[in-house]
């Protein structure tokens, strides 16, 4: 009997666990389906999107940095992707219609804010480095639970007005001044790119941080970068997005396959087994 398959669409993609994954759920629930990795540049899209009118491809996901390209692609957007105008996950609705949904937003709430007490969200400071593509899923994801004072700073300044559109009281700071009230907040999280090579850094200052920090990092693979290792040294708590990964995978394998996968402990070591350290 032929798999049906699913895949993953970005570029780079080689970095992506999400074969390993699905896969892993495909086995664990005797599903006759093979995931795979898709790296592809923008006029390969269409083809893409054809396969799964067609049926050749039951569901995609979509990664950096298609996540805004795709959408033009799509009969319509649900949910959080309505609101984020971001797309993670693709799929035929009832009616064959292509639609396109986000489970960032979840991800992120699921792996980071589901813990902290509500009555504590209220008075949180966060700053969000970076304007891309999983940036306004984060800030979906904070105005949800209730975190409401929230600032972004961009490499490109523009990209971050742009982003203010959808979010009306999003604070902007400049690229080369946040680092002049880095003191003021209580969550720090990485939304670039910056981290997933070797060589990768931060050029601006973090030292006048807050003694009880929390920095997040989006970037899972590698399990540390190099501002995860920066603060860990600092003996401030640090997280990256491998949970983040797994709660936004989990709904969109459970929006394609109506079974909502348990993330066991044999998963998460499949996983961390396969980071980059």
């Amino acid at each position: 009997m032929k798999k049906t398959k699913f895949a993953i669409i970005g570029n780079p993609i080689s970095h992506s666990l999400s074969p390993t994954m699905h896969n892993y759920w495909f086995k664990k629930y005797n599903i006759n389906a093979e995931y795979e990795l898709l790296d592809i540049d923008k006029s390969e899209i269409q083809k893409v999107i054809d396969m799964i009118k067609n049926k050749e491809i039951k569901g995609i996901n979509v990664t950096l940095p298609y996540k805004n390209f795709v959408i033009p692609f799509l009969a319509k957007t649900i949910n959080d992707a309505n609101e984020t105008h971001s797309v993670n996950t693709i799929m035929l609705d009832e009616k064959n219609n292509l639609i396109g949904e986000n489970t960032d937003v979840f991800g992120f709430q699921a792996a980071y804010l589901k813990s902290i007490p509500n009555q504590e969200k209220r008075n949180k400071k966060v700053l969000i480095l970076g304007a891309g593509g999983v940036a306004p899923s984060i800030i979906l994801a904070l105005l949800k639970s209730k975190i409401q004072d929230i600032t972004l700073s961009n490499r490109t300044y523009e990209k971050s007005l742009f982003l203010r559109k959808n979010f009306k009281n999003l604070n902007i700071i400049k690229w080369d001044d946040f680092s002049k009230q880095i003191n003021k907040f209580d969550i720090i999280i990485n939304a670039t790119s910056l981290g997933l090579n070797s060589d990768d850094e931060f050029k601006n200052d973090f030292s006048n941080f807050k003694k009880t920090l929390v920095y997040i990092d989006t970037i899972y693979n590698p399990a540390e970068t190099k501002m995860i290792k920066y603060f860990k040294s600092n003996k401030i708590r640090t997280s990256n997005g491998l949970n983040m990964f797994i709660y936004q995978g989990q709904k969109a394998f459970y929006l394609w396959n109506k079974i909502n996968p348990e993330v066991d402990d044999e998963l998460l070591k499949l996983l961390e087994s396969k980071l980059d350290l």
